[in-house]
């Protein structure tokens, strides 16, 4: 029996073993996260939610039990070592986590770990135990008051001038040591030392109360505390000195708002007793600008002393340009139409106001600019002056493109096409080296320039593909851009447009293609703005050092001697020399540097007027906040009026008589043959010192340049059938002036020396036609220099023409001389004084003369008794009545006599040419 129930029992056992292992079949759960709060001065940590593991195994005992928590390291790895959890009851699962050793929140505020649970397993040995998932613990570190504020210094001073009242003289600043903002911050600070005329804010501005008097009391000390947010006091107080400095006044000394010049002084200091006063305030960095205003004067500059053209003569530019904007004038009317402003210059200014204002160069003169290399030059004000946009001109429209040169050339067999643009700050160069085969390149500069409303020489050398721009005399290189866009060709025509450009509009469909059409032609892309001085010189580029003579000014701004810089000092001018900037860290090389800022003229003939002045000062302390901050400073140059160059034009008579033969000759007579030009220069000379009583005027003979000279016609213009004045070309062209020759006036004009306009002056010549002779002509002669400013005399010249009996007597010269005595203007006595040539010996005898002398003299005698007698007899019929006698009055009753004019100041007037033609007969 015994051996059959062995197997039995055991088999009994087994089963009940594997039912026990079966028994713990669930795992522990627990929350996946818990946020936890512990205080530095306590170990418990709360949890929320709190910690729970439960077990679906329960009630069975070990099973559903919770035998313990498992602490895992975080994301720091050290929250294991730090903390720990304990089980406070198995059957409900609750748990404790707490910390090891004391939380220091200022070394630590935050720590995370993991957690995971564990049941007791299928018994008391904790066989088959299961564990739980791992559930993270964030546990924050709460602050505990245990920090006093401290401040960074025991001691702060400043210093601060009398009479006056700060919002804040010096800054005293504490820390706190907790972590947390309610303990770590400073609430307010406090002054402990009593009846002190200070107050402290809570951020610890210190500033005084009252005006502070160096002389009652030079130092105050007194102590501030601080307190923070949990109201600890500060450790240790600290001490606070003010030094009040006795009154001083920062700025400059020794500024003199109004200054002088005089011309022909070179350079002068402009400050020469001036320095910056800091009273005692440390400064690590001055920075002063002094600027010149000269735009006052034409374009700025020295623009007024010479017209745009005689500064390239007097630069040495190559001749050769042609200018696209000349002045209206019979063989130059394209412009005729554009509006202009007034200028203080020669050069007139055009206004264009983006729509209508559009000039059209003829084809005669767009010929001669063909080729692919050529230098553009232009005055441009961007938006001009008293310029109103047109009513029809968008909001849209007005950031479109706007064209200031645009140009279609013949170059050989092909047409090349060219156009200068401005959008926005942008400058832009569109080229196409041929407008049948490639696309063209664009040039692109961004420049403030075009934007600011001020103006500004531009000059464009093209030596295609290289492209050269000069703004100011500044060189700027182009971003060179391959634009593949939808532009339109330009027409294979010669064309050149200022203020727009001949060609098709862009539009867009608004179907659904929505792609770009060409629309009608016109002129597009108007400009807005002035312009001035525009020229296109083709041909070889423009030298480097030309356009720089041509921007240069003759006053400015300069800088005395660079040598005398001190260590760390800058200086700095732009090209116009308008502007001045000085940098420096030290007071006195500073002080020493803008003493030496002078002002230079070189112009001999400065323009008088006022030039305003401004001193514009930046300083940089080591304290900013207390730094100080001086006002612009406002004065003004003036040049005072230079001694005027006198003019002189002598040399010639105030009578020419000449044959009337010579001047029908192919080249006429020479007007003024033996002309001289002198320019002296009076000015005031001290005699006091030479024992002579008051001041006497000196007058120095002077190297000069004229501008322009002009010969003008006196009474009616010159008859284009009849009469002509002549110019040698030849030596106009030489000397590279400029001629207009009309009926009116022949004008001379380019920057260039005495001498050279006596030569020109002296082959002018004055031509008649066959059978034109009159018996007198008048001229009048006039030069000018610095565009009009100093002018000569002028020189009138009254030329006769000497008429022989024979010539006399032919009808057409009866009828000249006829012509002649109805003239207003003739009178008795106008030969006289006269320079006589040597006439044709056998034009009349003197015998003859005398027995014509003779008959004259009977003829004149009966005219003077008829004379008298028609007077008698209409002063007889006057006194019957008052109209019958102007009716008779008007009448005469010698049908015989049908002259029109007085008789006897034709008879004078014969009587006169008989007796100067015998005593010339006599005399040769």
């Amino acid at each position: 029996l015994k051996m059959l129930l062995t197997p039995i029992l055991i088999s009994v056992l087994f089963g009940l073993l594997s039912l026990c292992r079966t028994a713990n079949k669930h795992k522990p759960w627990i929350e996946t996260e818990y946020q936890g709060i512990v205080m530095e001065n306590d170990n418990t940590v709360l949890l929320n939610p709190p910690l729970f593991a439960l077990d679906k195994d329960a009630p069975l005992h070990y099973a559903g039990e919770i035998c313990g928590f498992r602490v895992h390291n975080g994301p720091s790895g050290s929250g294991s070592v730090q903390f720990e959890a304990v089980v406070l009851d198995r059957s409900t699962g609750e748990g404790l986590v707490r910390s090891k050793e004391p939380l220091d929140c200022e070394s630590q505020r935050e720590h995370s770990f993991t957690i995971q649970a564990y049941d007791c397993g299928e018994g008391p040995d904790g066989v088959n135990s299961k564990k739980s998932h791992k559930a993270t613990v964030h546990v924050r570190v709460n602050d505990v008051n245990e920090f006093s504020p401290v401040f960074v210094e025991r001691r702060y001073e400043a210093s601060v001038p009398e009479g006056r009242l700060f919002e804040r003289i010096v800054r005293v600043e504490a820390l706190d040591a907790d972590c947390s903002p309610q303990y770590s911050q400073i609430c307010f600070y406090d002054i402990i030392t009593p009846n002190v005329p200070f107050a402290i804010d809570n951020d610890g501005n210190i500033k005084n109360t009252e005006p502070l008097d160096s002389k009652r009391q030079r130092v105050h000390t007194f102590w501030v505390t601080a307190f923070d947010c949990g109201k600890n006091r500060a450790q240790a107080d600290a001490q606070v000195v003010v030094t009040v400095k006795p009154s001083c006044k920062p700025g400059w000394i020794g500024w003199t708002k109004r200054v002088e010049y005089t011309p022909g002084s070179g350079s002068i200091p402009l400050f020469p007793a001036l320095h910056l006063e800091t009273c005692e305030e440390t400064v690590w960095n001055i920075q002063a600008t002094v600027e010149l205003q000269t735009g006052h004067i034409g374009k700025g500059c020295d623009r007024d002393s010479y017209s745009d053209r005689s500064v390239r003569r007097l630069c040495g530019a190559v001749r050769g340009e042609v200018d696209l904007l000349p002045p209206p004038s019979p063989t130059a009317n394209w412009t005729s139409a554009l509006p202009t402003l007034p200028s203080s210059d020669s050069s007139l200014v055009f206004s264009f106001n983006g729509s209508s204002h559009v000039a059209v160069v003829p084809e005669s003169v767009v010929s001669a600019l063909s080729g692919d290399h050529f230098t553009l030059q232009l005055w441009m004000r961007r938006g001009g002056a008293n310029i109103q946009a047109a009513s029809t001109q968008t909001r849209g429209n007005r950031k479109e493109e706007e064209t200031i040169v645009c140009s279609t050339v013949k170059n050989d067999d092909s047409f090349s096409h060219y156009s200068l643009s401005v959008h926005g700050c942008r400058l832009s160069l569109f080229y196409w080296p041929d407008v049948s085969a490639a696309r063209p390149v664009k040039f692109l500069w961004k420049l403030e320039q075009v934007c600011d409303s001020e103006w500004h020489h531009l000059s464009l050398s093209v030596q295609f593909p290289s492209v050269t721009l000069y703004v100011d005399g500044v060189t700027f290189d182009p971003a060179l851009i391959h634009d593949n866009g939808a532009l339109p060709n330009p027409a294979p025509r010669q064309r050149m447009s200022i203020g727009a450009c001949w060609g098709k509009t862009l539009t867009h469909n608004r179907g659904e293609n929505k792609k770009l059409t060409t629309g009608k032609l016109k002129y597009v892309g108007g400009y807005h703005g002035l312009l001035s001085g525009v020229t296109v010189r083709p041909g070889s580029v423009e030298p480097h050092s030309v356009v720089e003579c041509l921007y240069a000014c003759r006053e400015g701004l300069d800088f005395g001697d660079l040598e005398t810089l001190g260590s760390g000092m800058k200086v700095h001018v732009n090209p116009s020399q308008s502007v001045l900037v000085l940098e420096g860290d030290d007071i006195e090389s500073f002080n020493r540097a803008v003493q030496q800022v002078t002002y230079r003229n070189s112009l001999r003939f400065a323009t008088p007027g006022v030039r305003p002045l401004k001193l514009i000062t930046s300083l940089r302390c080591f304290n900013e906040e207390s730094c100080l901050s001086l006002k612009q400073l406002e004065g003004y140059l003036v040049v005072l009026q230079p001694d005027a160059p006198q003019i002189s034009l002598s040399g010639v008579g105030p009578h020419l008589a000449r044959p009337a033969p010579e001047f029908e000759g192919p080249r006429g007579v020479p007007l003024f043959p033996e002309l001289r030009i002198v320019c002296s220069l009076s000015h005031a000379v001290n005699t006091a010192a030479q024992g002579m009583e008051g001041g006497a005027l000196m007058s120095d003979a002077v190297a000069h340049t004229l501008d322009g000279c002009e010969v003008q016609p006196l009474g009616e213009e010159l008859n284009p059938e009849k009469e002509e004045l002549l110019v040698d070309m030849d030596v106009v062209r030489e000397r590279g002036l400029e001629i207009i020759n009309t009926t009116a006036y022949i004008a001379i004009t380019g920057a260039e020396s005495i001498s050279v306009y006596e030569d020109v002056l002296r082959s002018v010549r004055y031509r008649l036609a066959k059978g034109s002779a009159r018996f007198e002509r008048r001229f009048r002669l006039s030069c000018s220099e610095m565009n009009g400013r100093y002018t000569s005399n002028e020189l009138t010249l009254e030329v006769n023409f000497l008429h022989s009996l024979d010539s006399l007597y032919h009808p057409s010269h009866l009828l000249a001389s006829q012509q002649q005595f109805l003239h207003p203007s003739h009178h008795a006595g106008e030969l006289s004084g006269h320079t006589l040539p040597n006439p044709h010996r056998n034009s009349v005898i003197p015998g003859a003369a005398t027995v014509i002398i003779m008959v004259c003299v009977g003829f004149l005698v009966v005219m003077v008794i008829l004379g008298v007698f028609r007077i008698r007899s209409i002063h007889r019929r006057g006194e019957g009545s008052r109209s019958e006698a102007k009716e008779g009055g008007n009448q005469w009753d010698d049908s015989a006599l049908t002259i029109i004019v007085n008789p006897m100041e034709v008879i004078f007037s014969v009587l006169e040419f008989i007796i100067y033609r015998y005593i010339f007969f006599i005399l040769n």
